[in-house]
């Protein structure tokens, strides 16, 4: 029989929940014949992901899986086999009680934030709380066995390889968002937070006798980049070119476009988590601004992670990486950081190849997930 799967997602960072929540749904519906419903409270945003979605709409299909709106007033509905709390949102306490009505338990887990810290892997897959009879489940994503793993569809690093072999396509592609890449231009995707450092990273950039060409896609950083250029108003598509520099607002693009950007670019910087993780699958060095949290907790989530993907660096890369994300996290200078990862980016290169086929030899979050669904009945 097919298993039926809840996934409850609250928009809390724009576009991270969803982002994870809708990938996960489609994997397992693709990859694992699963009957899954998606839960979301607030379809405007993920209408960017998905433009097909209708917001006025209380349910619908998009790609296989049944996307419901969650509703303020919750409406009597039967509880699924597997029930999915994503990033530890709270159920509707209607729901719970179907849980807990039902003739064979479901199957409760928090599917938690992704974070590389040694403790997650001593609490992942253990009981938490009890609703009634029903047992809830600690589910961790994570960079090191013991995790549930990263998001990871199959097939994608040979889809990945074959399109940065593929130098038409990558120009097609390219061009299709209205970018027209130079031959000799370093070209960087910029997907963050609001930073006070990116002034003094592209004045590092606009002095540099290399040229880059910055591509960001409609986002919070775009009020910084706005201040660096001291323009009124950035349009989508319009070139702006400071000394080696051209930066480039690009639309908002749909997953698969944004994984096949990433693809493209000689350096990313990201956000969040989903486009954390996309980041690592593309191969290429990164830059991670993390989502800030009360107490700076958030810093202690970056430093564990780069005490794992820095292992195997020899010094002086260890020493620019990590200086140059942790200046970034900090919105401080990032001129002699940046200098520094320059320096050893064909080793910075070769090492984010190397951490992609490491973290790809682990089995991927879909298929942890229905690996502990198997295991628990």
């Amino acid at each position: 029989m097919t298993v039926r799967w809840d996934i409850f997602c609250t928009v809390v960072d724009n576009f991270g929940d969803i982002g994870v929540t809708w990938r996960l749904a489609r994997q397992l519906v693709a990859e694992h014949q699963c009957t899954v419903r998606l839960w979301v409270d607030d379809l405007r945003a993920f209408e960017r992901l998905c433009p097909e979605i209708d917001v006025s709409l209380g349910e619908q299909w998009q790609q296989g899986v049944q996307v419901r709106h969650w509703p303020k007033e919750w409406l009597p509905t039967e509880a699924a086999d597997v029930v999915i709390a994503a990033f530890a949102c709270q159920l509707p306490s209607a729901y719970m009680d179907a849980m807990a009505e039902r003739q064979t338990t479901p199957l409760w887990m928090n599917l938690d934030y992704l974070s590389a810290e040694d403790w997650v892997v001593g609490c992942h897959g253990l009981p938490s709380v009890k609703y009634k009879h029903v047992q809830k489940y600690f589910f961790f994503p994570g960079f090191q066995a013991g995790t549930g793993g990263l998001l990871r569809e199959a097939g994608l690093l040979e889809r990945r390889r074959q399109f940065q072999q593929n130098a038409q396509a990558q120009r097609i592609f390219l061009q299709g968002l209205g970018v027209d890449r130079e031959a000799d231009a370093c070209l960087i995707s910029l997907f963050a937070y609001e930073n006070a450092g990116l002034a003094s990273w592209f004045d590092a950039m606009a002095a540099d006798t290399q040229a880059f060409h910055v591509l960001v896609p409609e986002g919070r950083v775009l009020g910084d980049v706005e201040r660096w250029l001291g323009g009124d108003g950035l349009k989508v598509g319009a070139l702006h070119r400071r000394g080696a520099l051209t930066v480039q607002v690009l639309p908002f693009v749909r997953q698969d476009q944004y994984d096949q950007l990433l693809w493209c670019c000689d350096f990313n910087a990201v956000r969040g988590e989903d486009s954390f993780v996309r980041a690592q699958w593309a191969g290429r060095p990164l830059l991670w601004h993390i989502y800030q949290q009360e107490e700076d907790v958030h810093l202690e989530k970056l430093e564990a992670f780069l005490r794992l993907y820095t292992q195997g660096l020899s010094p002086a890369a260890q020493k620019a990486i990590s200086g140059l994300w942790r200046a970034w996290n900090a919105g401080q200078d990032m001129t002699e950081h940046w200098k520094a990862t320059r320096q050893e980016q064909q080793e910075l290169a070769e090492h984010a190849q190397a951490w992609c086929l490491e973290q790809a030899s682990r089995a991927d979050l879909a298929a942890a997930l229905v690996k502990f669904y198997g295991n628990w009945i």
